[in-house]
């Protein structure tokens, strides 16, 4: 079992190829997590609340699935307050860019591209659990940043913009902090994967662009905040 995995953790995998739920299975039983593996979205909502049941501390979800696809299990989840705060990854087709894309703007916080590793799936679930664990304070205590009328509590996982609370993913959020603690300083796309998402990380400029666009749609007026600087990248506005 990996130290830095949360001790049973339950992972949900929805997923209709039984082949790929197997091999998942597998990866996720060495690193000590329990599954909750179904092969659609009717099945799943349905494991989701027994009497007496735990939500997952991640979710895993391929897109293409029969009946209901694995974007509206995740527009679903993002719907109930109860499931808002579960980490989504989605599993996608090779070359489905506008599935991924309109994944990450329903508040899915990372995807992987088929065909994958199982050993990258985990790594990203590894990662998801790490940064939800930080920003609930179990690794370390954390100040809340306020910039004029917006602040953001990282112990709290929690967004105001005059005094009215903002719901943001784990991703738009560690994106926002980034930025609100550093005003004026700008941070180039690559720079703003590797602190959120970590070094290496193989997500696209077009993805980052696409949080972006999304935390300014869900900031409102404070969107404006958030500056775009053509070429570089992104900064929060200084003086605030």
């Amino acid at each position: 079992m990996s130290s830095s995995s949360p001790a049973r953790a339950l992972i949900l995998h929805v997923e209709d190829d039984p082949e790929i739920r197997e091999l998942v299975a597998v990866a996720f039983a060495r690193e000590g997590w329990e599954i909750l593996s179904v092969g659609d979205g009717e099945t799943a909502f349905a494991a989701l609340s027994p009497p007496g049941g735990r939500l997952p501390a991640c979710a895993v979800l391929d897109i293409m699935l029969p009946g209901m696809d694995g974007l509206e299990i995740l527009r679903r989840l993002k719907a109930d307050p109860a499931t808002r705060p579960i980490p989504v990854i989605m599993t996608t087709a090779r070359g489905e860019e506008s599935d991924i894309v309109a994944g990450l703007e329903l508040g899915a916080d990372d995807y992987v591209v088929k065909p994958f590793s199982p050993r990258v799936l985990v790594a990203r679930v590894r990662a998801s659990l790490r940064r939800i664990a930080e920003l609930r304070g179990a690794e370390r205590p954390a100040e809340a940043v306020v910039r004029g009328k917006l602040s953001l509590d990282e112990t709290r996982h929690e967004v105001r913009f005059e005094g009215q609370a903002i719901d943001l993913s784990a991703t738009e959020f560690s994106i926002l902090g980034l930025l609100m603690r550093s005003p004026g300083r700008v941070f180039t796309r690559s720079g703003i994967i590797d602190r959120v998402k970590g070094p290496d990380y193989p997500v696209t400029d077009r993805s980052v662009d696409v949080q972006i666009l999304q935390l300014r749609k869900k900031l409102g007026e404070a969107g404006e905040l958030v500056e775009t600087v053509r070429g570089v990248g992104y900064r929060f506005k200084d003086g605030q």
